[in-house]
């Protein structure tokens, strides 16, 4: 910290001043430098200096200030080259403030790669820029990697570049700093670093709880700490960003939830079935009450699968769903495998998830748990997906079921008209469900593919994405607006 109060700010309204480190960067490098740490990770919104940071202990590395190790080199790695020349601009930068004699013995290249080298200390010291391809880092033995915005690399080629990198750091005692905004999702393999840090790493999140407002200035601070300190955007600044983009809405939303609130949410808005905020709308502390039919929905899942169940009154709006894994991996073990790590549990205790069998779901049983769920209400329909047609109808059968069953295909054609009657109820107002980990899980999971006619249908964001409670709301909202859409006539028959 010492050589970093030595350096001057290169760029910026407070260009040329002696760089002061605010408290979380101190904490960041007392915790990434200790003895022990051989990772260090930092999650923090965009423009908190997390880039300038790295870049000053780069430079302290390549002259030797806290490592003496001969032909020391550095890698900053980044997705694209010129995201990577951010890091290579700020060495030069602060490197322009160094003693003379040591800006004598710096060599800057911009060709064929972004290299610094230093010639003094024995020599053959460097500094080298490269883009997220795992075969450019092979063979290597980097004593220093900064792996920016990891957040954001492209899974197959980032995950083989992070396996070069700290696979060379292990050959001479090298350390990794690992800096970005939040991933997309849990599974990412940054967002594991986080939540499962692997031994000898050091973690610094800076996120806030999920479902605040966008424009909640406790969480703004929370995601951007250096607002007081003067880097980056001042809270001022951060509040109307964050009130443009709620205007807006949409992308521009999301796109500030993911980078200024350093939320994990899909930054790709434009293909999810319902955004967070929209969502969100859609929650109510006071639930209308369960009046007229209600409509279930139903989706039937595997061994590995959920397996969901919504209940929607469309004449009220109330929306409730419940999801049933088997008791074979337990809930926690299951958690691991699908990248939430313990959101299964907090479901389960939170009254949102159940479990019933050992290795599947029995679905007779499940059914009768279903609609025990709602008895005493009459119900008008249950909507499920045809694919499984034969197996739920014995299963209706098996459990004594009687109710007017609706069969539903899940392509472009009744898949999309479901999906835009559940958007367009949602918009208007005309769904309302208690706060639901269950349902906001499933829904940041489910995405929507297009075909050539700009059809859609629901589909999964990730393999191991759970998204069968938003099926099954979406199933059950569909055709409640179908109900509510129909003229009111006289009935002269009723099922019981």
């Amino acid at each position: 910290m010492q050589f970093m109060h030595g350096l001057r700010i290169p760029e910026g309204p407070n260009a040329g001043k002696p760089v002061s480190l605010a408290p979380f960067q101190r904490q960041f490098i007392e915790g990434a430098m200790a003895e022990d740490t051989a990772n260090a990770v930092l999650s923090i919104g965009r423009g908190n200096g997390k880039s300038a940071i790295t870049a000053g202990l780069a430079l302290g590395g390549l002259i030797g200030v806290w490592d003496r190790q001969p032909r020391r080199e550095i890698i900053a790695a980044a997705r694209t080259r010129d995201q990577g020349r951010i890091i290579w601009d700020f060495v030069a930068g602060f490197a322009a403030t160094l003693p003379l004699e040591l800006q004598r013995r710096l060599i800057y290249r911009r060709a064929p790669r972004l290299e610094i080298e230093f010639e003094g200390d024995g020599g053959g010291h460097v500094l080298r820029v490269i883009a997220a391809d795992g075969k450019s880092a092979l063979g290597g033995a980097p004593t220093m990697a900064i792996l920016d915005e990891r957040g954001h690399w492209a899974l197959d080629r980032g995950d083989e570049l992070e396996h070069a990198l700290l696979s060379g750091l292990g050959k001479r005692d090298g350390r990794a700093f690992l800096i970005s905004t939040s991933a997309s999702d849990d599974t990412h393999p940054f967002s594991r670093w986080i939540d499962d840090p692997a031994p000898g790493s050091y973690v610094q999140e800076h996120r806030p709880a999920p479902g605040l407002p966008a424009d909640d200035p406790e969480s703004l601070l929370i995601a951007n700490p250096g607002a007081p300190h003067g880097i980056g955007g001042s809270l001022e600044w951060l509040e109307a960003q964050a009130k443009r983009a709620i205007a807006r809405g949409g992308s521009s939303l999301t796109s500030f939830r993911l980078y200024n609130r350093n939320e994990r949410v899909s930054g790709e808005s434009r293909d999810l079935l319902i955004t967070l905020d929209e969502w969100l709308s859609c929650e109510a502390e006071t639930l209308p009450p369960r009046q007229g039919g209600v409509v279930i929905g139903i989706d039937l899942g595997g061994s590995a699968s959920m397996t969901a169940a919504a209940f929607y009154w469309p004449e009220t709006g109330r929306l409730e769903a419940v999801g049933t894994f088997p008791s074979m991996p337990g809930l926690l073990d299951r958690g691991q495998a699908d990248g939430v790590a313990g959101r299964y549990v907090e479901m389960q205790e939170r009254g949102e998830l159940t479990v019933l069998g050992d290795k599947t779901v029995p679905v007779a049983p499940w059914l009768a748990e279903v609609m025990r769920h709602v008895e005493g209400e009459h119900v008008t329909a249950i909507t499920m997906d045809r694919y499984k047609q034969a197996e739920l109808s014995e299963a209706l059968n098996r459990a004594g079921i009687r109710a007017p069953c609706v069969w539903r295909g899940q392509g472009f054609r009744d898949g999309g008209e479901d999906a835009e009657r559940f958007r367009r109820a949602a918009f208007d107002g005309l769904v309302k469900a208690r706060p639901s980990l269950l349902l906001r899980s499933a829904f940041a999971d489910t995405v929507c593919l297009r075909d050539p006619a700009n059809n859609i249908k629901i589909a999964k964001a990730r393999s191991t994405g759970r998204i069968d409670a938003a099926a099954a709301s979406v199933l059950a909202v569909a055709q409640g607006a179908r109900i509510a859409a129909q003229p009111q006539t006289k009935a002269r028959m009723a099922w019981f």
